[in-house]
């Protein structure tokens, strides 16, 4: 759950701060406040892609951060990582600066963009005001419904399974036509092969005999260094350590005679006990540093064949593991084109994993359609689309595909009489912002995050279904964390906390958490009409 948000110079927000609840809270305030912005800003921190143009004009970089609990599970997946902080908790920290550059942190520690992605999928949905938009492609379709399914992994597996089908498909095809200039590349390949087997590089070898090599390479300065340093703590005249002891025994002694001398007194006291635990790890360290001249030229000679081996293959030397890993497979498939037999075999085995995998996603998406669609047909009757009925279709293709064996396609009738047509077909305008918040709400109970965020998710609806929505919210707001950017009155008294977002000082946005009597005044705002009839109504919106 997201305890606290922070942002500073990002697009107009010269600086923002939220600290937030559990339950539903209600982010609000007139058009061009900068509400959204606040979305896009959690969503950059969170791994969403960034660019120069998000920093706020006159400023060196955005810097955005976020706190937040997490789960057992999250805690352990930070541990996996090194990147566990405080017992449930969890910083985000990212900044951007004007050249683009963005720096990542967990907990402190530096993490890559793709961790920073990953770890965001772990704490926060966010659900567009544009979904809609998205969701007229059947690409988006597809990937929803597997989403929703629990299908993912299966579909990441057969889209495997189908390159790897099309590659061995592609080999054997080529196999007759380019025998001769097969067999001459593949006799340089053994050649190449050879050569890196007897090499034989380990994944990370190459950092760790980079380091060893330094250190054999340095160890007499790094001895030297020991030694000179043990002679000035504790062996030269005057040296460091006695006269830190003396120093703190005379402060000691006068601290019977003024109190005020004491803290500096326990102060030097536990510096000379961290110097003497150093002058102790420094004797451990001289008496383990080597001065191996054989060493350092078996480390040499291997740096040099790392080297010479990635010249001659074009990689960098850390790379060659991997090359040789790619040689290998190139050569089984090479072997395999002057083996008819046993490239069909091969071919055929392929062929008969992706259609394994291709069948078990079928059926996950067979159920997880029909569950789909009863769930939004559900949630359109409660968006007063009573008679409406949403549908997840699904046809078979022609021709096996990477995506699996069936084309996902969304398909609603605004009415009992009507038949079932593509949502790209039949929605109107309003309609489509509606079953798009149907499909939402009920994707979101589904998702596995606590932190849920609409952003204007609502646009196009008003009225009586406004109210709805804003009780959908707040009912998903009692099993999770949720935050909305909305402009509907009726929404925002749902919520269980309102916030503010105003403009003040030109481009400094200010956002506060408002108490009964200002929220009555925000949502009289929201409402317009005379003051006091529009006071009264977001009193009743409150109340009710």
């Amino acid at each position: 759950m997201l305890r606290a948000l922070e942002v500073r110079d990002f697009v107009l927000i010269e600086r923002a701060s939220l600290e937030l609840g559990e339950g539903f809270s209600a982010l609000t305030g007139e058009t061009g406040a900068g509400k959204s912005l606040l979305v896009d800003a959690l969503e950059l921190l969170v791994g969403g892609r960034g660019d120069a143009a998000l920093v706020r004009e006159g400023a060196e970089r955005a810097e955005l951060s976020g706190e937040f609990d997490v789960s057992p599970a999250m805690e352990a997946w930070l541990a996996e990582r090194d990147l566990a902080g405080d017992p449930g908790q969890l910083v985000l920290r990212r900044s951007l600066d004007r050249a683009g550059r963005s720096r990542c942190f967990i907990n402190g520690h530096a993490a890559t963009l793709a961790q920073l992605k990953e770890a965001g999928e772990w704490l926060v949905d966010l659900h567009g005001q544009h979904a809609h938009q998205s969701l007229l492609r059947t690409a988006a379709q597809r990937e929803l419904l597997d989403s929703h399914a629990g299908a993912e992994p299966l579909a990441r597996e057969t889209a495997q399974a189908f390159r790897d089908c099309k590659r061995l498909e592609q080999v054997a095809a080529e196999a007759s036509a380019r025998f001769a200039e097969r067999e001459a590349e593949r006799a340089d390949l053994s050649e190449r092969l050879e050569h890196l087997r007897k090499l034989a590089p380990r994944e990370g070898e190459w950092q760790e005999v980079a380091a060893e090599h330094k250190r054999l390479q340095h160890g007499s300065s790094l001895l030297a260094g020991a030694q000179s340093s043990l002679e000035a703590l504790t062996e030269a005249e005057g040296a460091a350590l006695s006269q830190l002891s003396a120093v703190a025994a005379q402060l000691k002694h006068l601290s019977e005679n003024d109190a005020h001398l004491a803290p500096i007194v326990e102060m030097l006291e536990s510096a000379d006990a961290q110097a003497n635990e150093a002058v102790r790890e420094l004797r451990h360290y001289a008496s383990r540093v080597e001065l191996d001249p054989e060493a350092l030229r078996q480390a040499e000679a291997r740096i040099e064949a790392l080297h010479g081996a990635a010249r001659r293959h074009r990689v960098r030397p850390e790379e060659l593991p991997g090359r040789l890993a790619e040689l290998e497979r190139r050569l089984h498939e090479l072997d395999l084109t002057v083996n008819p037999e046993a490239l069909e075999r091969e071919v055929a085995a392929a062929r008969a994993r992706y259609e394994a995998a291709a069948k078990k996603l079928s059926a996950k998406r067979a159920a997880g359609a029909q569950a789909l669609s009863k769930s939004v047909t559900a949630a359109l009757a409660q968006l007063a689309m009573q008679s409406a009925r949403f549908n997840v279709a699904l046809s078979g293709l022609e021709e096996p595909a990477a995506q699996g064996a069936e084309a996902v396609e969304f398909e609603v009738a605004s009415h009992p009489s009507l038949p079932l047509r593509p949502l790209a077909k039949v929605a109107s305008g309003g309609e489509l912002s509606r079953i798009s918040l149907a499909i939402q709400l009920v994707a979101a109970k589904a998702a596995p995050v606590a932190t849920l965020v609409f952003d204007e998710v609502d646009a196009g609806i008003g009225g009586t279904v406004a109210q709805t929505i804003g009780r959908s919210l707040k009912r998903l707001g009692k099993d999770r964390q949720v935050l909305s950017v909305t402009h509907l009155p009726q929404v925002a008294a749902s919520a269980d906390v309102q916030w503010s977002v105003q403009k003040s000082g030109g481009l400094k946005i200010r956002v506060h958490r408002l108490d009964r009597a200002a929220r009555i005044e925000e949502l009289a705002r929201m409402l317009g009409g005379a003051e006091t009839t529009a006071r009264k109504h977001a009193a009743e919106l409150l109340d009710g």
